[in-house]
């Protein structure tokens, strides 16, 4: 991945809780990208509280409606953290991804082309499996490419440190690393294949 693109991958999940476990799952993934070169934006649990609740036939939106619209539109991957609950995401996590239904009518729509890294949180595997399926499927309505893996993190026992938000379990942290690394190259393989798309085209090579 030693060349001039870095990739901007978008972060998007937690609670409106401060400091909560999938929020520090997320800020942990993102940091793993960035140490593999990428550029990194995190859009938290506090920002996904301020959404309205998402209307389709509303003919404004809010700033950070905007904010939220003008990221998707520019990130070059995106990596999102939920909560299990009751055996789904949370509804903070569902209102902003159907927000993002906003790009339907734009040059990029949807996710396309972008692979979409998923992690969950939650008391138990049960809840983090069926939590996982949805986020998946959520994704490939919205034309995302979900990374073969997905991370589960079960949080019966603390996870992270509570002030720092070092990770406490060197599973979880691979797992996380994991989804981050999987991001990443997709998107180092996509810019690659696009070049060579467009190389191709201009020199009249089918």
């Amino acid at each position: 991945m030693a060349n001039s693109f870095q990739p901007l991958i978008l972060g998007l999940g937690g609670t409106m809780r401060p400091g909560s476990g999938s929020e520090h799952a997320l800020r942990h993934a993102l940091a793993a990208a960035e140490a593999l070169g990428a550029r990194t934006q995190l859009i938290d649990g506090s920002f996904l509280g301020r959404l309205p609740h998402y209307t389709p036939e509303a003919t404004e939106r809010t700033p950070d409606e905007v904010a939220l619209i003008a990221a998707v539109l520019a990130c070059d991957g995106l990596i999102v953290s939920t909560p299990g609950y009751h055996g789904s995401i949370s509804g903070p996590i569902k209102n902003a991804l159907d927000l993002i239904d906003e790009t339907a009518r734009s040059a990029r729509v949807y996710l396309e082309g972008r692979a979409f890294g998923a992690i969950v949180t939650a008391q138990g595997s049960q809840a983090c499996g069926t939590t996982l399926v949805t986020l998946r499927s959520i994704a490939h309505a919205l034309r995302a490419w979900p990374t073969p893996y997905g991370a589960t993190l079960s949080a019966s026992a603390p996870l992270f440190d509570r002030e720092s938000g070092q990770c406490l379990d060197p599973k979880a942290g691979r797992q996380l690393a994991m989804v981050a690394t999987q991001v990443v190259q997709f998107a180092h393989w996509r810019h690659a294949g696009m070049e060579a798309e467009c190389g191709a085209s201009g020199d009249g090579t089918p």
